[in-house]
């Protein structure tokens, strides 16, 4: 078996589509793998080209790629989709990734660490922004209270007041 140089993956739900070619462009390898066996199928290979369409699992498996020591792109859909030779389906799609990763003027989105990921998702920037409102209006009463015994002795708290329903009117 010759070396695999470059692998294009497809991505999916439990099954992934793997097709692989070696320096001279001849397919190497062209197999199915499931979820369970695709970490130990890659691990078995020698370093080499891994290409990965975008989509929501993409970054993870791009970091379990790297730890063996493979170089992981990843690419739009959308630049993949010419590459495409015929039908729609998991195996011609892994061939069109293979394909599509070797070319010099092809845009790669960048493989992000799980910090940085982080900082993208929409709800972690809401709980970011949330602590942010929350520590400063903590802030502010404790800048308030700070005031109010600077310029006075003692504290004294404000007298209760008698609330009402605001819709209410006082017969």
């Amino acid at each position: 078996m010759n070396k695999i140089t470059t692998l294009g993956i497809d991505l999916a739900q439990s099954v992934f589509q793997l097709h692989g070619i070696d320096l001279a462009g001849e397919v190497v390898l062209r197999r199915e793998v499931r979820r369970a066996q695709l970490i130990k199928t890659i691990a078995q290979l020698e370093p080499c080209l891994i290409g990965i369409e975008a989509c929501g699992s993409t970054r993870y498996w791009a970091r379990r790629f790297g730890e063996h020591g493979h170089q992981v792109k990843i690419m739009s859909p959308q630049f993949v989709k010419p590459y495409r030779k015929s039908d729609k389906n998991d195996r011609n799609d892994a061939e069109a990734i293979c394909e599509a990763v070797t070319r010099p003027s092809m845009r790669f989105v960048a493989v992000k660490s799980v910090e940085q990921q982080d900082m993208t998702d929409p709800a972690s920037s809401a709980r970011r922004a949330y602590e942010r409102t929350r520590c400063t209006h903590q802030s502010h009463s404790w800048f308030a209270v700070g005031v109010r015994h600077c310029d006075r002795k003692e504290h004294v708290k404000p007298a209760a007041r008698a609330t009402r329903h605001p819709g209410r009117r006082r017969k």
